[in-house]
């Protein structure tokens, strides 16, 4: 019998590791940008924040901005819904452009976004299969009933050691 609860399967990212795998992000990214390279940077708020901050630099990409959507409480999914989109006078359709978030968990967030860029690249770090779909490029999947802890989420406190009871 498993005792855990479903956020104790956790994958546990730290700074040097989000940092690490948004530039192998970037590796993957420049392989496949259009000729002349990407335009610009969308990133989904907030998780998205970093890893496109990290992408936009290693790519030497300028124009970047944000998509808000709204889709958790917590560790509660709900449906997503848009509470900030990016300047479309710039982004236009999504050619040229890079969406970045840290992960896609079932795509129902990505759907929402795609809807209004279309023609976009979406990228994350993390990938679980329900959203792979949703996805263009990624660094790392994992399992659907794994809960990533991301640094921005973290405080470092003491833990008891496990003693085997």
């Amino acid at each position: 019998m498993n005792d855990r609860l479903p956020h104790e399967k956790g994958f546990h990212v730290s700074w040097d590791q989000i940092h690490r795998d948004a530039r192998a992000l970037a590796w993957r990214l420049q392989g496949v940008a259009p000729e002349g390279g990407w335009r610009a940077v969308v990133a989904i708020t907030r998780g998205g924040m970093a890893p496109a901050m990290i992408v936009a630099r290693e790519l030497d990409i300028r124009t970047v901005d944000t998509i808000s959507v709204k889709s958790y409480d917590h560790q509660t999914q709900s449906e997503p819904r848009v509470i900030k989109s990016p300047d479309m006078d710039i982004i236009g359709d999504g050619e040229g452009v890079l969406i970045v978030d840290d992960l896609v968990d079932t795509g129902k967030t990505l759907e929402v976004v795609r809807a209004k860029m279309p023609k976009a690249h979406v990228a994350t770090v993390y990938a679980k299969p329900m959203g792979r779909s949703q996805v263009n490029t990624f660094v790392t999947e994992v399992s659907q009933d794994t809960w990533i802890f991301f640094p921005w989420d973290m405080a470092l406190q003491y833990v008891e050691p496990y003693r085997g009871t």
